[in-house]
């Protein structure tokens, strides 16, 4: 007797409820790794991007705020409030205050000559620190530059110098003016009894008549340190501090001193016999490190080069490129994995060039 095999009943409904086969679930697994690898890519991919992204705007940053905090402080070398050296004045032949040589910023101020005065307020810019022990651990193939200058700011102290201060007073009295010895100025930490233009009984150091204004000293230095830091020494208590952290990421700074060594009328610049003090106008720039005296005492203008490096590698990039830092330097190829940028900015030297300008 033959007996038929009997399937169960499977109703349409449970046949559509069916799970996935094996081979489905594989596919669906393999369809799905597919995806999220596109989306872990896609992820890297934007991170990797917004990091490079915030390293060039540090980068860019930290560059442009080097230049424009150097191209604020150069904008002030050489003020003096209403004193004007002798040598730039173009109506005295054979001046007697023209510098000689190049100061030496951290000399004690009490060691001061008249010598050492004049060679101070004459030269307001210089690329050589003498004994200044506060530039230390210098970076390779970089400058320094000393800025100097009397305080811009009208004083909150008045007619005082604060003590400790090293400070500048210029007389407006003609009577001390012309008084024979001269007192035209102090630079010093005492005998601040200079007077206004109101005075009128030609007495010299007279207390009976106002003082004019007492600004502090400022004497700023400025390096590269090898952690690639740009570093900034004031002069505070009467002496040069340890040197401050001002940006990081700068890997080098050039300077170059824009000379004024040909006067409008073509003939070259000279504080003897005829008198000619020049235009105002660099006519040649350069880099002299050290520069000497003859050239700093014309230096009209400043030109900056400041090489900027990122704070991180960036991942597969090498940077063999090279970077030009003016007329005397180029530096790289590095052969690393930071990204680097130049800023130049060339900053006049206003009060220096003011006075030698032809109305």
């Amino acid at each position: 007797m033959n007996r038929v095999a009997m399937k169960p009943f499977v109703s349409a409904w449970a046949r559509r409820a069916r799970g996935l086969s094996l081979i489905e679930l594989m596919i669906a697994i393999a369809i799905g790794m597919v995806i999220m690898a596109f989306l872990l890519a896609l992820y890297i991919n934007v991170t990797r991007s917004n990091n490079e992204m915030a390293r060039m705007n540090r980068q860019i940053e930290n560059g442009r705020f080097a230049i424009q905090f150097l191209q604020g402080d150069l904008a002030h070398a050489g003020f003096w409030g209403d004193y004007i050296p002798l040598f730039e004045d173009r109506n005295i032949a054979s001046p007697s205050d023209v510098p000689t040589l190049v100061p030496d910023p951290c000399e004690a101020a009490g060691a001061w000559d008249a010598v050492d005065r004049n060679n101070l307020l004459g030269i307001p810019v210089q690329d050589s620190v003498g004994t200044c022990g506060v530039v230390s651990n210098l970076q390779a193939n970089t400058d320094v530059l000393v800025v100097r200058h009397a305080e811009p700011v009208l004083p909150a102290q008045g007619n005082a110098c604060p003590a400790g201060e090293v400070c500048f007073q210029a007389s407006q009295c003609a009577n001390e003016i012309n008084f024979v010895p001269s007192r035209r100025y102090v630079l010093g930490t005492s005998g601040f009894d200079l007077e206004t233009k109101d005075c009128t009984d030609g007495a010299v150091g007279a207390t009976t008549v106002p003082t004019s204004t007492v600004r502090r000293l400022v004497s700023n230095i400025y390096y590269v340190r090898n952690d690639f830091t740009l570093m900034r020494s004031e002069y505070l208590n009467g002496a040069q501090q340890a040197a401050q952290p001002l940006i990081e990421g700068i890997e080098a700074m050039r300077v170059e001193y824009g000379i004024d060594n040909v006067g409008g009328n073509g003939a070259p610049v000279s504080y003897t016999g005829a008198i000619n003090r020049g235009d105002g106008v660099p006519d040649v720039f350069v880099s002299c490190a050290p520069c000497n005296a003859n050239q700093l005492v014309n230096a009209v203008a400043v030109r900056i080069h400041v090489l900027a490096r990122s704070l991180e590698a960036t991942p597969g990039y090498t940077d063999s490129k090279t970077y030009r830092m003016g007329n005397a330097a180029t530096l790289g190829p590095f052969n690393d994995g930071f990204k680097r940028h130049v800023f130049t900015t060339t900053v006049r030297l206003v009060n220096p060039s003011g006075r030698r300008e032809t109305p």
